[in-house]
């Protein structure tokens, strides 16, 4: 796109215009798209060592570029660097190899100007301006700023964190637990390195999805999920840049929708306090029930001298292979807890989706056209789940977006926005999965007075007391008139 406003520049311009600057940054190690297909993708994928396109049958032929191997070998001592490190890499997932991998895989950037920090307030200024019409949820956002994708990467790493490590701590400690007596005796101080080599494992994957995520997401809350700093509107320009060039739509007006989304998120995740513990909880309950099948692991183990798998990593290296075909079982805890989280997301994306279409319909010709390429790139498989499906195991599936979206359309049209806004007061009054599938139903016990059972506890105690007080009262009064009659 050519008209995109505010200072928005297309991702396709010279680097020397407007006198900026590249942002430093080795890109030798850059490696491929997160193996993000959708379903449990716990295992680990080597070919992350060699960097995209490496091909080891290369090596022989003529045309072989040195380069990649010295960007496989780079990344190799990047990762055993980091075993037995403290910090951020001697947890159950090494973040230092992480953030390290994803950077490189972001390669150059160009930093934001001013005039892109300005057009960010502005636009999430207009947007808030006519989100206050369409909600009566409040303004969240308390300040804006315009990010590179290695700002994405930087301020949104700690929340990666919370969701990432009770996964991977919860499998580390499973495999580990699960080891027959005699093996764990035998394993004794390969446990330590194990574990280590697990923590490199997850963060080798935990960087390959992050790393291109950071050069897709279009704002903070692109997920669905509050990554960023509370109450801090954030759109990436150059994200939104190249999502506008495949567009036929008006550059500003995609940059207005995309603020109105970023609005609409941060009121919801600031005004609801629950919600993101509920959602990061559901990430939780879900790796507490993760149990592994290692009843094969005796036979594995059966005939292997130890002094062998040390002199020789041949064998070593098959015998990790054969173990990575134990994959996590899932429990029906577990299958309860992503429906929860799977529900709960829909439910986010789909009133986000109606209050922004209330808000900018009438003044934007080209939101329908947007809200429904937004649900197009959701059912394609796009970064978001892509990344969930390699991390968590979760596919967000389009029916329950448009079911979602289709709900809160047929609530605030029946009962009005106030009362679609009410349902976010309680966890319990949310809509669940069988609710999504007959939005009729829901419609009519909000409307019958479905969300009064959870008004505030102290109205509702203040209401008892002044009732219990009342009967009281009443009764001392009919005992007074009582009196002289009976004399």
């Amino acid at each position: 796109m050519s008209d995109l406003p505010f200072g928005f520049s297309s991702s396709g311009r010279d680097d020397d215009e407007n006198d900026r600057d590249s942002g430093s940054g080795d890109t030798s190690g850059a490696g491929g798209r997160a193996s993000g297909s959708g379903g449990a993708g716990f295992g680990f994928d080597p070919s992350v060592f060699g960097g995209a396109g490496f091909d080891p049958s290369q090596l022989g032929g003529t045309g072989f570029d040195p380069s990649q191997l010295g960007a496989m070998f780079t990344q190799l001592g990047q990762m055993f660097s980091g075993m037995g490190s403290g910090g951020q890499g001697g947890g159950p997932v090494n973040y230092d190899l992480a953030a390290r991998l994803a950077r490189q895989q972001v390669g150059d950037f160009k930093p934001m100007l001013d005039n892109e920090e300005r057009a960010v307030a502005d636009a999430v200024q207009l947007a808030e301006l006519w989100l206050n019409e369409a909600t009566t949820l409040p303004a969240g956002i308390t300040a804006t700023a315009a990010w590179t994708p290695v700002d994405w990467l930087e301020n949104t790493l700690p929340t990666w964190q919370r969701l990432c490590d009770p996964v991977a701590a919860s499998l580390s400690s499973g495999w580990q637990d699960s080891l027959p007596e005699e093996m764990r005796s035998m394993a004794g101080p390969m446990v330590g390195m194990m574990s280590s080599l697990g923590g490199m494992m997850f963060g080798t994957q935990l960087g390959q999805g992050l790393g291109q995520l950071a050069k897709e997401v279009l704002t903070s809350t692109d997920i669905g999920l509050p990554l960023g700093p509370a109450g801090t509107g954030v759109l990436l320009p150059e994200a939104i840049a190249r999502f506008a060039e495949g567009l036929d739509l008006p550059g500003q007006e995609i940059v207005v929708f995309f603020a109105a989304r970023e609005a609409a998120h941060q009121r919801l995740f600031t005004h609801v306090p629950w919600l993101t513990q509920r959602l990061l909880g559901a990430v939780e309950d879900y790796a507490r029930g993760i149990r592994l099948d290692m009843s094969g692991l005796e036979q594995l183990g059966a005939g292997i001298d130890p002094q062998e798998l040390l002199s020789d990593p041949a064998k070593m290296e098959e015998l990790m292979g054969q173990a990575a075909g134990f994959e996590p079982q899932t429990t029906p805890e577990q299958q309860a807890a992503l429906a929860r989280l799977e529900t709960l997301l829909a439910l986010i994306e789909g009133w986000v989706e109606n209050a922004v279409t209330a808000a900018l319909a009438d003044r934007i010709p080209a939101t329908a056209a947007l809200t429904e390429t937004m649900r197009r790139r959701r059912a394609t498989g796009g970064p978001a789940e892509q990344t969930f499906g390699t991390l968590i195991g979760l596919e967000l599936r389009p029916r329950e977006l448009r079911e979602a979206a289709d709900l809160w359309r047929r609530l605030d049209e029946a009962a009005g926005t106030q009362a679609r806004d009410a349902v976010w007061e309680h966890p319990d009054l949310l809509p669940d999965s069988e609710d999504l599938d007959n939005p009729a139903g829901f419609v009519d016990r909000v409307i019958g007075g479905g969300t009064s059972a959870f008004d505030d506890p102290m109205a509702e105690l203040e209401r008892t007391i002044a009732e219990e007080r009342e009967r009281r009262d009443r009764g001392e009064d009919e005992g007074r008139e009582d009196g002289p009659a009976s004399s």
